[in-house]
């Protein structure tokens, strides 16, 4: 038996760890991967204490510091959380089950799919959701970003380091990222601009070599012949394992106490880019995890 549970794998639940973990919490940290959104940071010039530091070498102190408090950390889906009494919960993911007092879901969210044909088929196989993680495999190739908004300008622009040329698709009829970052891929000189783009079908032999597009305002199909192509249109919140204890808003967030981070189920609690807290930035998935491991801490101090 747990004293708490993390399900994340991100700033929020590694900051969740830290502070129970000081409280001498007994912890096991669960996350399939991880953070999907910290590793496709290029550049973080706006985290205290770095004045420019990659996601990835930010991911992997705090991963480092939770180590430092001994906390256990699995690399498991979770599937599924159950309250199976006033007191206790249990956990179930993709190898086992375990049973905690207290839970915090801390798990972040997960790229949007195109949910087009071939996406499926061809996801690691020339599509990515991750730049930064995959940029350097294109080195010299043609490749299409999808996506007109500051994730998607930023990831071209990532790309043009490598890419031989790079086409953004957006479905709108304008680009809704800075004016600055557009500007620099015009001027980068191996940028194609497509707007009014509707992604309808991705092709290969094996790997990636064609994208397949509607040109909405001619109502024309279109053929990119690409060796890569990287989605970038949003991100969803993972909160269907919690669904039937948490109360979810239109965009699946899971909405919590502001004080507290409590959810509508008492002992559990959640923190980060999957709740309806806003503004999605680090500092404060970090801040927030800390509110959940206090508040859960300070709420299983009084109930025992």
């Amino acid at each position: 038996m747990y004293d708490l549970i993390i399900i994340g794998g991100g700033p929020a639940a590694l900051t969740a760890g830290i502070y129970g973990a000081r409280k001498k919490l007994k912890i096991l940290i669960l996350a399939q991967k991880p953070s999907w959104q910290m590793s496709s940071a290029l550049n973080i010039e706006n985290y205290p204490g770095f004045k420019s530091i990659s996601g990835v070498e930010l991911l992997k102190k705090m991963r480092e510091q939770v180590a430092h408090y001994k906390v256990e950390f699995k690399e498991e889906q979770v599937k599924k959380v159950e309250l199976v009494s006033k007191k206790e919960f249990a956990v179930t993911s993709n190898k086992g089950e375990y049973r905690t007092k207290i839970v915090i879901a801390a798990s972040g969210k997960t790229p949007r799919k195109l949910n087009v044909n071939g996406e499926k088929k061809f996801t690691g196989k020339g599509l990515s959701y991750c730049p930064t993680c995959d940029g350097p495999l294109f080195s010299g190739k043609n490749v299409a970003v999808i996506g007109g908004g500051n994730a998607g300008l930023e990831a071209a622009l990532e790309l043009t380091s490598y890419a031989n040329k790079v086409y953004i698709l957006e479905f709108l009829d304008r680009f809704s990222g800075d004016e600055p970052t557009q500007e620099k891929l015009k001027n980068s000189g191996k940028v194609e601009f497509i707007l009014s783009a509707e992604v309808k079908e991705i092709k290969g032999n094996g790997f990636v070599n064609t994208l397949i597009y509607k040109d909405k305002k001619k109502d024309r199909i279109k053929i990119l012949k690409v060796e890569g192509i990287f989605v970038e249109i949003g991100s969803v919140p993972v909160s269907d394992f919690v669904e039937d204890l948490v109360e979810l808003n239109k965009g699946g967030e899971i909405i919590v106490d502001s004080k507290t981070n409590m959810t509508r189920t008492p002992g559990l609690f959640a923190a980060g880019d999957v709740t309806d807290v806003p503004h999605k930035q680090i500092i404060i998935a970090c801040g927030e995890g800390a509110k959940a491991a206090l508040s859960a801490y300070y709420y299983l101090f009084k109930r025992e």
